[in-house]
């Protein structure tokens, strides 16, 4: 029994790593927060898409992977979306041995998750800063279609790390 349950994990993670190569995304974003005394958070997101009507593989990836949130757009689409440092650091680590096209914004979102998960951006040294801003622009460069409109120098400038 223990074989046969490893074997459909692994095809069952080959097959989500399969599907996030195609029709996914990997973001790291720094979003602006009220509630912190930087005013800024970072944000770790895995993002799964399919047309509304053939939604069913993400709530069986929901299933499989045990978090996550569906949404349905108005453009007839439906996302899965998983986010936080644990979260999707974890699911990228059970997928990355099967990840084929998008292995370096995987391997800089999972370093960037490393660094967060257990610190506050507070705590963080200009370094690591400056580590987490150039990851952040790797995931963005490597993403197809990439839609912000902060420069790295914008981001930089937020979290106080130019002159």
């Amino acid at each position: 029994m223990g074989s046969r349950s490893k074997k459909i994990n692994t095809e069952n993670f080959a097959y989500i790593a399969g599907f996030l190569d195609g029709d996914g995304s990997l973001m790291l974003q720094l979003k602006k927060r009220s509630d912190t005394k930087s005013g800024i958070r970072f944000m770790a997101t895995i993002c799964f898409y399919q047309d509304t009507r053939h939604s069913d593989s993400l709530v069986w990836f929901r299933t499989i992977l045990g978090v996550g949130y569906l949404s349905n757009r108005k453009d007839g689409m439906t996302e899965l979306r998983v986010n936080g440092f644990d979260s999707v650091q974890k699911i990228l680590t059970l997928l990355r041995p099967f990840i084929k096209f998008k292995s370096v914004q995987t391997d800089a979102l999972l370093e960037a998750c490393n660094i967060l998960k257990n610190n506050k951006i507070s705590s963080l040294n200009k370094r690591k800063l400056k580590k987490l801003v150039d990851l952040m622009f790797v995931i963005k460069k490597e993403n197809y279609a990439s839609h912000g409109i902060l420069t790295k120098k914008d981001v930089l400038k937020r979290l106080g790390l130019t002159p």
